[in-house]
């Protein structure tokens, strides 16, 4: 039986061409489907960097008000201060700024998160942006506001 067994183990020679094209095949078809996937968790994860960006902004913001420098803070003065360690995604500009409230609000330029897709906060609140459903996949041109976020 094991001089059988070794005999037929010999006179195989390998794979058949068939074989060969069909697990090439089907690594196609694997990788057809897992690429588009990684790419949108890419995007998602980008995005959700800049919303991070602008939460470590309100917070920095809010420590800056605590010690009653200002009402209003631009993203360049709480990096200058040292109140933010670096802006991130965010833009440099006079217009990118927090406002003092409860709670306070952050409004930025847009941002390019990923490839020419945009987000803007329009007087975001820590709440609104962390109440933000959109996925960074989607379209873009997202606008996060205080109140509601706008596709």
């Amino acid at each position: 039986m094991k001089k059988l067994l070794q005999k037929r183990l010999k006179n195989e020679k390998g794979l058949t061409l068939v074989e060969l094209l069909a697990v090439i095949v089907i690594l196609g078809i694997i990788a057809a489907i897992a690429v588009p996937a990684i790419g949108g968790v890419i995007e998602n994860s980008k995005y959700n960097a800049v919303k991070a960006d602008a939460l470590n902004a309100l917070n920095a913001a809010n420590l800056y008000f605590i010690d009653g420098k200002a009402d209003s803070v631009t993203i360049d003065t709480l990096v200058s201060e040292g109140y933010l360690e670096n802006r991130g995604k965010l833009p440099t500009g006079n217009t990118n700024k927090v406002e003092k409230g409860t709670p306070s609000k952050i409004t930025t330029a847009e941002i390019d998160y990923s490839g020419g897709k945009k987000v803007t906060f329009s007087g975001a609140t820590v709440e609104s942006i962390n109440n933000d459903p959109k996925k960074g996949s989607g379209a873009g041109g997202y606008t996060i506001t205080g109140t509601t976020t706008n596709p």
